[in-house]
């Protein structure tokens, strides 16, 4: 397809996190008209959203699947193979995988021939680095507004997320929309769970060969991989995060079954592009996956601690097993 195409679309699924939301945005700048749907990976996947999937979708950020018209990511195990390209781009798909730093990077160049993107410049940067680990440690712990921003966005605050968007694709730029009074409230109280979670991850988390262990299952809390890998600094060269609830549900958000989180230690040396943490993620989980640094799957039988005993054999091993040649 040329570059001066963009395929149509009239339904924007897009996952629920800042790559996210600033890819949808920009599609949305892109056609105004457009529904957004946010979701998560693994309700790609389980086929909970395939009512809401069909030619006139677009998917950033999130699993590919066969049905939508035009698959934009970069996630490297979201990659569709030779043959899903083949039969999707015969029955009239259009495919855009590029392992850009960020899903919304990869919308921004695809439509910023086509739609007035300038409020979106100041911002691109900071998505890049926040979805590929380019966030140094000195900005993590300054907790600027950017930062603390991407905190307020989940699958659990989909309306908030689809009015960020909608406002994006206004013209506004994300400074206008921090300083919105609802905006502020949000900023507010991240800035203070933020300590409280730090202590949380303190008191839940066990360094085991250099890989930290953070429990957080059942709490109620989540956390990224900045956090956890900041606190702990140059002992560790990546984590495992659990979190979710031992009785949840994949299509409650509010209340999601047991999963683990990988992430690399991107302000150590040691930590980011050594090893692919995906391999961790896939190990039980057919369905998990992510980038080689940051990563995610869900807990499967027979439980928490098998899945972690066989991980953790495989972090010990991980110069032969998870080494990135």
């Amino acid at each position: 397809m040329s570059e001066l195409q963009i395929p149509q679309f009239i339904r924007i699924v897009a996952d629920s996190d800042f790559d996210g939301l600033c890819g949808a945005a920009i599609l949305k700048k892109y056609n105004p008209e457009a529904e957004i749907i946010f979701t998560h990976a693994a309700q790609i996947r389980n086929g909970s959203m395939d009512d809401y999937i069909d030619r006139e979708t677009v998917i950033v950020d999130l699993p590919f699947h066969q049905n939508c018209g035009w698959y934009l990511d970069h996630h490297q195990t979201n990659r569709p193979t030779i043959e899903q390209l083949s039969v999707f781009e015969k029955n009239g798909g259009v495919i855009d995988w590029q392992p850009t730093p960020s899903a919304a990077r990869l919308a921004y160049e695809r439509a910023k021939n086509h739609a007035d993107l300038g409020n979106f410049i100041e911002l691109m940067p900071f998505v890049d680095a926040l979805d590929s680990g380019g966030i140094t440690l000195q900005e993590f712990i300054d907790d600027g507004d950017l930062m603390c921003f991407s905190r307020t966005l989940s699958q659990t605050e989909s309306q908030y997320m689809i009015d960020i968007a909608n406002l994006l694709a206004t013209g506004l730029t994300i400074r206008e929309i921090m300083i919105l009074p609802a905006v502020v409230d949000k900023l507010k109280f991240q800035r203070e769970s933020r300590k409280q979670l730090q202590q949380l991850v303190i008191e839940n988390t066990k360094v085991i060969n250099r890989l930290a262990i953070c429990h957080l299952e059942n709490t109620g809390y989540y956390s990224n991989g900045y956090l956890v890998t900041a606190t702990f600094g140059d002992s560790v060269d990546a984590c495992c995060i659990i979190h979710g609830y031992s009785d949840g549900e994949i299509n409650d958000a509010n209340r999601p079954p047991l999963s683990a989180s990988f992430y690399a230690n991107s302000f150590n040396m040691n930590g980011q592009g050594k090893y692919d943490l995906s391999r961790l993620a896939t190990r039980f989980d057919p369905n998990g996956g992510g980038h080689v640094n940051a990563c995610g799957c869900r807990i499967q039988d027979p439980g928490l601690e098998h899945n972690l005993t066989e991980w953790l054999s495989m972090w010990a091993d991980r110069d032969t097993v998870l080494k990135i040649h």
